[in-house]
């Protein structure tokens, strides 16, 4: 979806609330590159620093704490509210209201000209705290704040979203499933690139007063048909025999088992699935020039853009989705696994970088070779690759170089090189180095990544840990030992 280029002439201050989450993250590299002046009220700024441009202004600072907001929103032009309570452990209810209220009354006093807000798509009947919570924060905003422009959204799909990494858990790690009743409420889910569309143009609207818009793709379906659909695209077959007895909170509970790094969030989201949440005013598509993407398409590119969403969110979505809860054996985020190591070295990013760029091959992996070896003969009586590719080039590497059972999915020379595994493997798997210059030296950040399809994926992880984690500790100390004695060659 493309988005409009800005129709002033001077870029206006924007401020954005929520930049750590899903949303708000994919928000302010699209008014970054309008042109928009953008600054982010966070929590903790540190783990922004790195995630947008350095012409993005960060300031410390929680809608709970009025305070705090006086100075973010002084000079503010329009604001972006994408602040929600659902991983808290405490009352999620009332720290939203209470946020929405202090954020309102401030954006007041500071004459934001207006404020944009996402809220959630309300059905019939009785809603959940959920839905309720996010139509009085929307209510909170109109009444004592600005002019401010709502959007209501059902499901968003995108890589990365909790709904849809909801749906490719489920999908991917059940090859039967019993489901409820509430899998057969109808829908109307939207992509993320066109939620982002949405948003955007909010900016340019002409807004006299508080307005209400529903957005939502072409098409209406339930979340059984969502997970069809998804399973039709991944490859796979799944059974999916329906029950009336499931209640939405025993299927919260369930899920919480099933998906467990979802369990807090996800058991207040699922309660929201008994409530139709489908679009019923549809001025959205008479107001903005968007025609959104349907259920397939959307589906389609959340698959194709997962690896590259990987690299840029560095997770950090899921991480707040999930409560940042610790867990054994690598960080799970979504229903990925990481195993993250640094290490300091006393060297520039070039030298630091040149036993990355050399690894593999004939050069070996600087760390239990022997290891290696006979993961490459194990994966050779199982069919794949093996490790007798090698490498093209003993010294350097392009985007699409096979590297013994990996392939490069993306180098930059210096600072990044990311492969792809090829071996036979119960999921999908990555390895990623980045080097960044430090005062004294250089960083390397070495990355290990697992997505595990099904539980065999899972047990594979857990089983093979222990010799995981000593093979990569020991790659990356072989790899920093050799930055700080082995200069670059060929220069």
């Amino acid at each position: 979806m493309s988005l409009p280029a800005s129709q002033d002439r001077r870029p206006r201050r924007v401020l954005v609330t929520g930049a750590s989450g899903y949303v708000g993250g994919r928000l302010v590299p699209a008014l970054e590159a309008r042109g928009e002046r953008v600054r982010c009220l966070a929590r903790n700024p540190r783990y922004l620093s790195n995630r947008f441009s350095s012409r993005t202004e960060i300031l410390a600072g929680d809608v709970l704490d009025p305070d705090s907001l006086s100075k973010a929103l002084l000079g503010v032009d329009a604001a972006y509210y994408l602040v929600h309570s659902m991983g808290s452990k405490a009352d999620f209810e009332e720290q939203d209201r209470l946020g929405a209220g202090n954020f309102a009354r401030a954006a007041r006093v500071r004459r934001v000209r207006r404020v944009i807000y996402l809220g959630g798509l309300i059905g019939d009947g009785e809603l959940s705290p959920h839905l309720a919570s996010r139509q009085e924060v929307g209510r909170i905003l109109a009444a004592e704040g600005p002019p401010t422009l709502e959007f209501r959204a059902s499901i968003i799909i995108g890589s990365g979203s909790l709904s849809f990494e909801l749906l490719r858990s489920l999908v991917n790690k059940l090859p039967f499933m019993v489901t409820p009743r509430w899998v057969r409420t109808p829908a109307q889910p939207i992509a993320i690139d066109d939620v982002i569309a949405y948003l955007i143009h909010g900016l340019d609207l002409d807004l006299e007063r508080s307005a209400v818009f529903e957005i939502g793709g072409p098409g209406r379906v339930t979340y059984g048909e969502l997970m069809h659909e998804y399973a039709r695209q991944a490859g796979v077959r799944r059974v999916m025999v329906p029950i009336p007895l499931l209640s939405p909170r025993l299927s919260s509970l369930w899920l919480g088992l099933v998906t467990p790094v979802y369990a807090r969030v996800g058991r207040k989201l699922v309660t929201s699935l008994r409530t139709q949440t489908v679009v019923r005013d549809a001025a959205a598509l008479d107001r903005f020039p968007i025609r959104p993407l349907d259920v397939r398409e959307a589906i389609e590119r959340a698959l194709s853009e997962e690896d590259g969403a990987m690299a840029r969110t560095r997770w950090s979505d899921a991480v707040s989705s999930s409560g940042g809860q610790p867990f054994w054996g690598g960080q799970r985020f979504g229903s990925r696994i990481v195993d993250r190591q640094q290490a300091e070295v006393k060297v520039s990013a070039e030298r630091a970088f040149a036993p990355i760029e050399r690894i593999g091959g004939t050069n070996g992996w600087y760390y239990a070779n022997w290891l290696w070896e006979l993961r490459g003969s194990a994966d050779l009586l199982l069919g794949g690759v093996g490790t007798r590719r090698g490498r093209p080039h003993p010294t350097a590497l392009r985007a699409g170089d096979p590297l013994d059972f990996w392939r490069v999915e993306a180098v930059e020379p210096g600072r990044l090189l990311r492969l792809r595994a090829e071996m036979k493997v119960p999921g999908r798997a990555w390895l990623q180095f980045e080097v960044e210059p430090r005062k004294a030296g250089s960083r390397i950040t070495q990355t290990a990544i697992f997505d595990p399809l099904g539980l065999g994926g899972l047990l594979y992880w857990h089983l093979l840990y222990p010799i995981h984690r000593l093979i990569f500790r020991g790659m990356l100390r072989g790899i920093a030992q050799r930055s700080d004695s082995r200069p670059p060659q060929g220069t």
